[in-house]
């Protein structure tokens, strides 16, 4: 090819000998073709392959999580109590407490299965180790199914061990109370954990003790004496009698000292660590052998009927349920906010017992499930704390 040259149309390169040339067309394509475009992009997820969402997936702290994000993966998913459930447990600025609230439930529907579950009378050590055998099983699998660490962090293992031993300590404390005392003074006593609790967290966790919040817990646990009835009387304090009266009454409150303190550590592992449920397998590990210690020294061991073991099983699975909503609601929430919350259970369970006509309508009880509501009320109405922690 001697000489080329380009047209006036920049269409293509023409020679200027016929036998010896060829002409190259440079087509400029505006377009991508429907058929082509398809071919070459795929979608990476088809819609049977969207991510599912549960309470595994949910990102744990909540101050830092976006709720825009968290409301259009709920939209995803077509259970309304599933959505009920990831709301609770991270979807809401009133998460911390309305986990308590639902915490609460649990053990008032578990007080419920007992009350209209009559079974055999199987001794209480029994009843723990079941218990506690079945939350460490679902606390290891909820850990496995998550990818978190089984014994947790190295930073918190410290933490996890204390709240064991704490928890533990006032398991052991509760039960040696309940066998020495009337019912109702063993509940009040045990009902005094959200006061050690909030009190303890003051020294434990630098946490303010507000005067309303104060004040609030107050409200709630007068409403529980005039649910339960008198405040402890130690009748009998000379002699025998009396001296054990006041042995296990200081134990009840041992109990709901390290029952306060457990309270406590738990919110700080769980914070720790962005993960609630180390702490529960951290108590189930430890007191599973404690129980079982103490069923074989101190009881004859009793071999449950099909009725009561499944009813222990059924019983051990809300507990879980109930303890992790607990720890949830500790790692998210101010100790005193969650723990005035917590008194709903026994007020629930009162208005159940006078509803269903097991318990005689008085005017103290009354008074004592409206003192309780309120402060209840009044602790989610102002709501979580402003700043971000």
């Amino acid at each position: 090819m001697d000489s080329t040259g380009v047209d006036g149309g920049g269409g293509g390169v023409r020679a200027e000998e016929p036998e010896r040339s060829h002409v190259v067309e440079l087509v400029a394509a505006t377009e991508v073709s429907d058929s082509a475009s398809e071919d070459q992009i795929t979608p990476l997820l088809t819609q049977s392959d969207k991510p599912k969402l549960s309470i595994f997936t949910v990102s744990y702290p909540r101050r830092k999580t976006n709720k825009d994000q968290i409301a259009r993966l709920i939209e995803t998913e077509t259970s309304p109590f599933t959505q009920f459930v990831i709301w609770v447990w991270g979807g809401s600025r009133y998460s911390g407490m309305l986990s308590m609230v639902l915490s609460s439930s649990i053990y008032f529907l578990m007080e419920i299965l007992l009350d209209i579950g009559s079974a055999q009378a199987i001794p209480l050590f029994e009843i723990a180790f079941t218990r506690c055998v079945i939350i460490s099983i679902l606390s290891y699998m909820w850990l496995r199914r998550s990818g978190e660490p089984i014994f947790g962090p190295a930073n918190v293992r410290n933490l996890l061990v204390s709240r064991a031993l704490t928890g533990c300590i006032s398991l052991l404390a509760f039960i040696y109370c309940i066998q020495r005392l009337p019912m109702s003074q063993a509940m009040i006593l045990s009902f005094t954990t959200p006061i050690m609790a909030s009190i303890a967290a003051r020294f434990i966790l630098h946490e303010n003790l507000k005067l309303a919040e104060l004040a609030g817990i107050g409200f709630s646990f007068f409403g529980v004496l005039f649910i339960l009835g008198a405040p402890i009387g130690i009748q009998g304090v000379s002699g025998v009698h009396g001296l054990g009266h006041v042995f296990a009454v200081l134990i009840g409150l041992l109990s709901s000292l390290a029952g306060g303190i457990s309270y406590c550590l738990i919110r700080a592992a769980s914070k720790a660590s962005d993960q609630p449920v180390g702490t529960i397998f951290a108590f189930g590990l430890l007191s599973s052998p404690v129980a079982a210690i103490c069923m074989i020294t101190s009881q004859e061991f009793v071999i449950p009927s099909l009725y009561s073991s499944i009813l222990m099983i059924v019983l051990s699975i809300l507990a879980f349920f109930a303890e992790l909503f607990l720890s949830r609601a500790l790692q998210l929430e101010k100790t005193s906010k969650v723990a005035n919350i917590q008194y709903i259970e026994v007020a629930l369970f009162e208005l159940w017992g006078m509803g269903s006509l097991r318990v005689v309508m008085s005017f103290g009880r009354l008074v004592g499930c409206i003192l309780v509501f309120v402060s209840a009320f009044c602790t989610i109405y102002f709501g979580p704390e402003k700043e971000m922690e």
